[in-house]
């Protein structure tokens, strides 16, 4: 597609991009990041560009809230800030939207009080294309007072003046033009609360494996666990391959992972506070990692005894990897045929083995990786 791009073969470029939306939608989601990014680098990519901010608008966190954000380019960032659909907080799109201009700028300095005039006139040309699809006056006055004052002098004087008398008298008429505030579906938020949050387990299971991660006698009761769970990976929406776990996974740290063995009602999954690297084909040391299971109402928690050899990445062969066979998952976890399964669970370097079954070797039909955060912050 990029070579019909250099070479100007317009028709080509759109058969291929159709092509791609339609057939391939399932490899361009689990490469989202790079996808967007890739897309708003060559602007003939209007198709994807397209699809991919009409996804981005309903999820902005697959965005905003990954690695790659900084890097995307100035256009594809307007693109998103237009919208008037953009499922966004103001305050965060602005918060954002400075966070990607210091990250254009690497030698401002990191507290803004050691800030001269000529760092905020570099943030603000860097900026300059950005400012005016900000809704200000759809921003309450504590955010306007704890985010945007501290970096008032990016703004053209009229704007601040403005926004300062809004604040200070409602009632009074202003000159600076009032953006409309964003259409916010209403269908999204139930969507994201009344569906579970893991179809594997439930939310006393996940009570259960907060408390062994904090290392709690008594069980945390499933109304006050002090964390979110944020989805990264679900097998049967991005795929069993290693090459998707790595896609989604790498470097990624504090990860719950859980997974449904193909046939059984049996559990198994692991804790990493650390991170798989890919770049890196080696054990890392952990002190703190585990793997557990759940069968029949009951569950087994095998705690590291070999932090040396607690967690593996191999990208070339193995998915996530915890100890030396205590808990692996292969290219095509939710397959079995001729004898070869996607997963081993076996008992090295924890201390217990977390099935009840003789059998090492199986195969799942769901797993799910999720990413821990502590919601007290």
């Amino acid at each position: 597609m990029l070579v019909a791009c250099e070479f100007l073969l317009e028709e080509l470029l759109k058969h291929l991009e159709a092509h791609m939306i339609k057939a391939d939608a399932h490899w361009l989601r689990s490469r989202f990041a790079y996808v967007y990014k890739t897309s708003f680098e060559n602007n003939k990519l209007q198709e994807l560009q397209k699809w991919s901010n009409d996804i981005v608008v309903k999820y902005p966190n697959v965005i905003f809230e990954s690695e790659e954000f900084t890097l995307i380019q100035e256009n594809a960032l307007i693109s998103l800030i237009e919208r008037d659909d953009l499922q966004m907080k103001e305050i965060d799109i602005w918060n954002y939207v400075i966070k990607w201009g210091i990250a254009k700028n690497s030698e401002l300095p990191s507290n803004t009080n050691d800030w001269t005039r000529e760092n905020f006139q570099t943030l603000k040309v860097t900026l300059k294309n950005c400012l005016p699809h900000i809704r200000y006056f759809q921003i309450s006055g504590k955010d306007v007072v704890n985010n945007i004052r501290p970096y008032k002098k990016i703004l053209e004087k009229e704007i601040w003046k403005d926004l300062s008398n809004k604040l200070m008298a409602p009632d009074q008429q202003i000159s600076s033009k009032i953006l409309p505030p964003r259409i916010i579906l209403e269908q999204t938020l139930p969507t994201r609360t009344t569906e579970p949050f893991s179809k594997i387990i439930t939310e006393e299971q996940k009570a259960e494996i907060v408390t062994w991660f904090d290392k709690k006698t008594n069980k945390y009761d499933t109304k006050s666990i002090p964390y979110d769970f944020k989805l990264l990976l679900r097998g049967s929406r991005d795929g069993f391959t290693k090459d998707t776990f790595w896609n989604l996974c790498d470097k990624k740290t504090n990860l719950v992972v859980v997974m449904r063995v193909r046939g059984t009602d049996e559990i198994l999954g692991g804790y990493n506070p650390l991170c798989w690297d890919k770049s890196i084909n080696d054990y890392h040391r952990c002190d703190e990692s585990f793997v557990f299971s759940f069968k029949n109402g009951t569950s087994i928690l095998s705690r590291i005894k070999n932090p040396q050899s607690a967690l593996y990445s191999y990208s070339g062969y193995h998915g996530l990897s915890f100890g030396c066979g205590d808990l692996h998952m292969y290219d095509n976890a939710d397959q079995a045929s001729d004898g070869t399964f996607g997963c081993y669970c076996g008992i090295t370097q924890y201390e217990k083995s977390i099935r009840v079954s003789n059998s090492t070797y199986l195969s799942v039909n769901e797993y799910e990786i999720f990413q821990i955060h502590s919601n007290n912050k």
